[in-house]
């Protein structure tokens, strides 16, 4: 029988008893609960990668505006200025950047994507899983490996706060795709499950409190440039924990300060749109021109 893991502290413990990596342990359970080969398991989450590189490449070269109007063509802007003056902190930046904002507006075009773990956060994982591999040329096998890692630790976290903008605000969507990528990072770059732990932590900790206040009630402001904002941030958080920086709060106790602050968050700013940015002078006048144009 597959055993159940349900908090951060049993997957640390079981990882350590069998002497396994995080992505070693996962695929080898999931494998076994869906009666299917290793191998089918780990093609399985290629098709999720390939997915993720084919939206990058679709977001990259389109500049198609959303229905609204609103967004769509930030992504070429961001190109266009790279072509001309390179991004203060070098090439893998501009990929990461320019690539979330591809993903994301691939999304605003109902083109196909990956919700990792939501519509409104999917540009998170893929633009730093994809862009450090292409700069690093990191193996395939790896990027699967790292895939299934940022998926554990969204099922983990998912087992206590449920990953709506509803339930939880924005903390639970790009806020737990910053920590889920810090996660995947960390992997990619031959961090160990504690670092792996740490980064999510130092991630997800730092956007306890983000609010889901979408403008016009459209995942498009401020969600699009929260995602390469976040996937930034997702960088960051590794960066510290593979040199070994820890997170002081256990991680399974920042996912219940996770929970407990998506309790106390007012309802208006869980994506009614009823507060925050989405009632800003501004923000009105752009729903009432969206309403007219309906």
């Amino acid at each position: 029988m597959v055993k159940s893991v349900n908090s951060f502290e049993q997957l640390r413990d079981i990882c350590d008893f069998k002497n396994l990596h995080i992505s070693d342990y996962v695929v080898k359970r999931e494998a076994e609960l869906a009666e299917i080969s290793i191998e089918d398991m780990r093609l399985q989450v290629k098709k999720s990668l390939d997915a993720m590189k084919d939206a990058i490449k679709s977001g990259l070269n389109s500049k198609e505006m959303s229905i609204s109007g609103m967004c769509g063509d930030d992504c070429y802007r961001l190109q266009k200025r790279f072509a001309v003056r390179g991004a203060l902190f070098g090439k893998l930046f501009e990929k990461i950047t320019t690539y979330a904002l591809a993903t994301i507006e691939e999304n605003l075009r109902m083109g196909k994507i990956v919700a990792c773990p939501t519509a409104g956060s999917c540009a998170i994982v893929p633009s730093v899983l994809v862009a450090v591999s292409e700069e690093l040329n990191i193996a395939e096998e790896e990027q699967i490996n790292a895939l299934i890692t940022a998926g554990e630790i969204g099922r983990i976290i998912s087992n206590k706060v449920a990953l709506a903008g509803a339930v939880a605000g924005c903390q639970a969507e790009c806020g737990v795709a910053s920590a889920m990528s810090a996660g995947a990072l960390c992997q990619l770059l031959g961090g160990s499950n504690e670092q792996i732990f740490n980064a999510v932590a130092l991630a997800m900790k730092n956007l306890l409190g983000l609010t889901c206040d979408p403008v016009c009630g459209l995942v498009e402001i401020p969600c699009v440039k929260r995602n390469p904002f976040l996937a930034i941030h997702a960088v960051t958080a590794a960066e510290l924990a593979l040199s070994d920086v820890k997170s002081k709060i256990p991680l399974d106790e920042v996912i219940d300060a996770l929970e407990q602050t998506g309790k106390l968050m007012s309802p208006t700013l869980k994506e009614s749109s009823q507060a925050g940015l989405a009632k800003t002078k501004t923000a009105i006048e752009l729903e009432k021109v969206f309403l007219k144009n309906m």
